[in-house]
């Protein structure tokens, strides 16, 4: 049951059924993550304006989303989690890789590096080394990507711990468990 609930949309305010209605013309649906924030459209709107400003980003969509996955992984949070492993395979990832990056591993060995990084950060509380940022660029990335890589996983985390504290409904299919996790929560 959740401890916040998604706005009515008979009851909503004239802004929140803005809100709503610009999810639903964007994505075709309105998921429960954005219904129940949209309690505050103040916290809505900064929610999708992050979100849409990272999509513009450097980042591939595949990465962002495998950020996603094992923020959402090391954060327990099984709403997230469901989302992306969704918007993962709408992204390109393949199913092996949607599993993968909740445990921060994949093939490509620059992208684990920034799955490693994203999960050090959950782990760590943001407190990096300097060899954890020398690392990223010497898999290629540029300061710009680094700085991308932070943001992702911050909307994550946000996403992660509004989600636990609402107890938001999942409205995807579930993720299916994974056999053994090697991921820190």
């Amino acid at each position: 049951m959740p401890r916040i609930p998604t706005i009515n949309t008979d009851s909503a305010s004239v802004e929140q059924q803005q809100i709503l209605a610009n999810v639903k013309k964007g994505l075709g649906l309105v998921p429960n993550l954005v219904s129940t924030l949209a309690q505050s459209p103040a916290a809505a709107h900064a929610y999708l304006a992050f979100s849409g400003a990272l999509a513009k980003g450097s980042l591939p969509r595949s990465l962002q989303e495998q950020i996603s996955l094992v923020v959402g992984e090391t954060n327990a949070c099984d709403y997230c989690v469901a989302a992306h492993t969704l918007l993962g395979g709408k992204a390109g990832l393949t199913p092996e890789a949607v599993l993968a990056a909740r445990s921060a591993q994949a093939t490509d060995p620059k992208t684990q590096a920034a799955l490693v990084f994203a999960q050090k950060i959950v782990t760590e509380h943001g407190h990096v080394s300097d060899a954890d940022v020398a690392g990223l660029r010497a898999h290629g990335y540029t300061d710009g990507d680094i700085t991308e890589i932070v943001a992702n996983t911050a909307l994550n985390i946000f996403t992660n711990y509004f989600n636990h504290v609402a107890g938001t409904v999942v409205d995807f299919p579930a993720a299916p468990k994974l056999a053994a996790c090697d991921c820190a929560h």
